[in-house]
């Protein structure tokens, strides 16, 4: 049966969505902190009230090394952690590079604890809008860092691992990542259950939390919390392949493609509650409308909007860096 699952198209993760605070402090947080790049910084696209969209990765943003923000301090909105929802992001680091960070990390101030899951050696901590990060060690993770930034490559982020969603059980979810999202189980460890795709490995993983005792989450754009995951899929003919194959289970809370800009998404909302996306990246994507020099420099508007661009970056707030 999976062989003939659309979604096995899915090879790995392409971006996570984070609802965070105040922009400067979220800017200087993955910029000074955790050293990504700033690939683009433009706005959210659904709604009226102008939102920062940060997309922070290595030199050119390529899939699975992306951490994209929405900073709505302005907006007051606030989001509660719960079930329901995507919980965490662990962070491929080298293996050799776990006393580096634990020692980066504390010297900003943040509360990091050393813990173990999957039989791999995790120092989980929280960002500043209380955001659940872990930084996870990784022996042969390919992927390219960033290069230039204020930590070393040979120590740098090499792009996301797992994502993390909390959920009360798994009696329908398992027969989503299996049938209709394309993946294979791979490990239970105590309350958490892992699934990967496509070749697996680093950047494939989605790990399961299961908490039956616990309080439903929110769905909204808010501070405090993930809002999405999205996963990678080659082509918009792939992505209508799975659209189709997905609804037809009876999953019918499903977007149309919606044009991002830099890729072409699709949105599910999961059994566990949790919102997934498969995302097709244009080509070219972030270089479309900035060259590699000044990448993520400018803020990127629409036509329309830049015609109240003072107005807009009033409400936004400009970020220094």
């Amino acid at each position: 049966m999976t062989a003939d699952v659309p979604a096995t198209a899915l090879k790995g993760h392409h971006h996570i969505t984070i609802g965070v605070g105040k922009p400067q402090e979220d800017f200087d947080f993955h910029t000074k902190v955790l050293g990504l790049k700033c690939v683009k910084r433009t706005l959210f696209y659904d709604g009226a009230m102008p939102i920062y969209h940060f997309y922070y990765g290595n030199d050119m943003g390529e899939e699975s090394t992306l951490l994209t923000t929405f900073p709505v301090a302005h907006t007051g909105v606030k989001a509660k952690q719960g079930v329901g929802q995507v919980s965490y992001v662990s962070l491929s680091v080298p293996e050799s590079a776990l006393p580096y960070w634990k020692e980066r990390l504390q010297a900003h101030d943040l509360e990091v604890t050393e813990t173990e899951r999957f039989g791999e050696k995790h120092l989980d901590f929280r960002s500043p809008h209380d955001i659940r990060l872990s930084m996870v060690g990784i022996a042969d993770d390919a992927r390219a860092p960033r290069t230039g930034g204020p930590v070393p490559p040979e120590n740098m982020i090499r792009g996301t691992h797992a994502y993390g969603v909390k959920t009360r059980d798994m009696d329908f979810m398992d027969e989503f990542m299996e049938v209709a999202w394309g993946c294979r189980k791979e490990a239970d460890d105590k309350n958490l259950v892992r699934y990967a795709m496509g070749d697996g490995g680093s950047g494939t993983y989605t790990d399961f939390e299961i908490e039956p005792a616990e309080k439903s989450g929110s769905w909204i754009v808010g501070e405090g919390a993930i809002h999405h995951v999205a996963y990678n899929c080659p082509s918009r003919e792939a992505q209508d392949k799975i659209k189709f194959f997905v609804e037809g289970m009876g999953y019918t809370d499903f977007s149309d493609v919606k044009d991002r800009g830099y890729f072409d998404s699709i949105y599910v909302r999961t059994p566990s509650g949790a919102l997934f996306e498969a995302a097709v990246s244009h080509d070219p994507a972030f270089l479309c409308n900035e060259p590699y020099e000044t990448l993520g420099t400018k803020v990127m508007m629409s036509p329309q909007i830049e015609a109240n661009q003072e107005e807009v970056m009033k409400i936004i707030g400009v970020v220094e860096g």
